[in-house]
């Protein structure tokens, strides 16, 4: 049985670029680097800039890794101002918002923010 999320990692075919993007614009903590491999601390949850296949990121995206929001809008906002392409609007269900958009490989991310109570 599946007991929760052990890692996340995704396709990256520059590590400078991909590690710049994840530290300085989206502002996590870098846990160790190298060329092939690095991660970063994401609230308790490790992701992985895997190099070692590079051929599998594209544009189309490899994994979906969605952050957590309490100001959708606003994040939203401030990543936009860094350059942050969003793939669509902020969508708002009865689970909550997203707001998808691209990391600098391509990789598919979200914002996620619950619903308000």
């Amino acid at each position: 049985m599946v007991q929760g999320v052990s890692n996340v990692w995704v396709p990256v075919e520059q590590m400078d670029r991909a590690l710049g993007f994840y530290r300085d614009v989206l502002g996590l903590s870098v846990k160790m680097e190298s060329p092939e491999w690095s991660e970063l601390e994401a609230n308790g949850l490790s992701i992985g800039l895997n190099a070692r296949e590079a051929k599998g990121a594209s544009a189309d995206g490899g994994a979906v890794i969605t952050f957590h929001s309490e100001d959708i809008e606003g994040e939203k906002s401030d990543l936009e101002g860094k350059g942050v392409r969003f793939t669509g609007d902020v969508s708002s269900y009865d689970w909550g918002s997203v707001a998808p958009f691209k990391d600098s490989e391509g990789n598919d991310l979200q914002l996620y923010a619950p619903p308000a109570s």
